[in-house]
């Protein structure tokens, strides 16, 4: 955007003082001007032309956002701002101050990043991360998981107005009952308060696990996260390729640094009875009862179980 005084010097000579004059009587009888001088009537002609400059660009960026094109197409000097105009006693005169202040597209992104920056997403899709939904509107996409919402939602209630719970939540369905959508969706509200979440697809992470064999501070970094997040999520419980050091040494690990200090949460398609099988065994050691059953101490007493019911949305 040109300034006035570009748009002056761009003038020939000889014209230059005259289409000056008219663009300072324009600006000086522009409606936000008058608004101006009325709440500020010491404001004087002399004051107001050395100021035409700030007017100018006042006048300007008012009327771009008033027909905003979007925040990413912002034609203002600053992306996402606008300038105002104040007032401060200057001796026996005023003078006018030119500052820039943040427009509600701006704002409302910034919040919105400030959300996503604090959730992270290890293989699972994160659009349901990128924006909000209402527990209304979750009900009636599918009644039938009303039940879950709705303890899902008294849960997100609590934890708003309370802090951190001690126990997570453990979602256990058929397949495409929106169980991880519920669990993105927990992350997405607390997030809103200042917690921090994660989330991590559990088959994709079993396999990406084996090439961090050879990258043990990625490996290390990785796990110290899980570890120290508020909200951990573990989707898809059951479904991974389970072996012993997945089952001993990284979920045991991460488990038992939670357990009292922060909850994590679960979905499967398994019910508890169902996983604590799957945990005993592995294909690399067969069957181990006890192993199962000591992964299975570190879920079972930290979680309230909530069954999800409904059709199956994937492919829809």
């Amino acid at each position: 955007m040109e300034s006035l005084g570009e748009i002056m010097r761009s003038m020939p000579n000889s014209s230059l003082m005259r289409r000056a004059e008219e663009k300072v009587v324009q600006v000086l009888a522009d409606p936000l001007v008058r608004k101006l001088t009325a709440k500020y009537p010491g404001l004087d002609a002399y004051t107001l032309r050395m100021n035409v400059n700030k007017l100018y660009q006042y006048i300007t960026e008012h009327n771009q956002c008033s027909q905003c094109p979007g925040l990413e197409k912002c034609p203002n000097d600053f992306t996402g701002h606008y300038t105002m105009i104040g007032v401060e006693p200057a001796g026996e005169s005023l003078e006018l101050i030119d500052y820039k202040v943040s427009c509600k597209k701006y704002v409302a992104k910034q919040a919105q990043d400030a959300i996503k920056g604090r959730i992270r997403s290890f293989y699972v899709d994160d659009r349901a991360l990128k924006q909000g939904y209402s527990i209304d509107e979750i009900v009636t996409n599918d009644p039938q998981r009303m039940s879950a919402v709705l303890q899902v939602g008294s849960y997100i209630m609590e934890t708003t107005e309370a802090g951190l719970q001690n126990k997570g939540l453990f979602l256990s369905g058929p397949f495409g009952t929106g169980k991880t959508f519920l669990m993105c969706y927990m992350l997405y509200e607390l997030a809103k308060t200042g917690l921090t979440g994660a989330i991590v697809y559990m088959p994709d992470f079993a396999e990406d696990l084996k090439a961090m064999f050879q990258e043990p501070q990625k490996l290390k970094e990785t796990i110290d996260a899980l570890k120290d997040t508020d909200l951990l999520v573990f989707d898809d419980l059951g479904a991974e390729n389970l072996n012993p050091w997945l089952r001993d040494h990284v979920m045991g690990t991460i488990l038992n640094y939670r357990m009292n200090r922060k909850p994590t949460f679960f979905t499967s398609n398994y019910s508890l009875d169902d996983l604590q099988k799957h945990f005993s065994f592995t294909n690399g050691d067969g069957e181990q009862e006890f192993k199962g059953q000591r992964i299975m101490d570190r879920i079972r007493p930290f979680v309230d179980v909530i069954e999800v019911h409904g059709h199956n949305k994937r492919g829809m």
